[in-house]
């Protein structure tokens, strides 16, 4: 287990968010704060409507919360200006969702190297950082393969491979493998697990799946619109 002491990667402190309906306003989060440190993991669980996506959208920097603060590598983002916070999400933060999302003309390769070839590297250093990453989600013989030739365990370690293209240091996955047989989303996630280890990165992974939080570092659970640690 990885118990950090120095400062976090990504810090959320009183995070809140709420939405106002014709009948109501619905609080979805009520002043959240949470830590999380390079090369750690720390699970979010929580069921459908609990507000795990939304921290994840805040803390991603996709969506303005009606209250709080995001740190980032000991800034804080939320007061930055649109320009800004897109640079850190570009540079700064790799997203990995249920779905895949890989472009579907592109070979396994391409995909992942997209991001840094959209950041003005060159097509040759981007391939190389590419197949690196692929060769370490245990993909060296699919490097080519387009995504539909692809298994969907094998497309969602492309995905993984693509977050982590511009070595970012948060990694934010929303349910990265509730598509995926409970085999296929063990193996997924060890990947993960490995690749977040080796690059440092600080993750928070939301997931419904119990049986990855022997995976995790910490474990935080969602209830009544904050998070409460439990032990994995």
């Amino acid at each position: 287990m990885n118990r950090p002491d120095h400062d976090p990667v990504l810090r959320v402190e009183g995070l809140a968010q709420s939405f106002v309906t014709s009948a109501e306003t619905l609080h979805v989060l009520r002043g959240v704060d949470l830590d999380v440190h390079a090369g750690e993991i720390v699970g979010l669980l929580g069921p459908s409507g609990s507000g795990k996506s939304t921290l994840l959208h805040a803390a991603g920097l996709l969506e303005r919360p009606s209250s709080g603060k995001v740190w980032i590598k000991g800034r804080e983002c939320l007061g930055l200006p649109d320009r800004d916070r897109t640079r850190i999400r570009r540079n700064t933060i790799g997203f990995v969702y249920q779905f895949h999302h890989l472009l579907p003309e592109f070979s396994a390769l391409d995909n992942v190297a997209m991001p840094l070839l959209i950041e003005g590297v060159s097509k040759s250093v981007a391939r190389k950082e590419a197949t690196r990453l692929l060769e370490m989600m245990g993909l060296s013989d699919r490097v080519s393969h387009q995504p539909s030739q692809l298994s969907g365990g094998e497309q969602q370690r492309v995905a993984i491979a693509r977050a982590l293209a511009n070595k970012p240091a948060v990694l934010l996955a929303d349910e990265p493998t509730g598509n995926l047989d409970p085999n296929t989303s063990a193996t997924v996630f060890q990947s993960l697990f490995d690749l977040v280890r080796i690059e440092g990165v600080a993750a928070l992974v939301a997931t419904h799946n119990m049986a990855l939080t022997s995976y995790m570092d910490r474990v935080l659970t969602m209830s009544e619109g904050v998070t409460v640690e439990i032990n994995p």
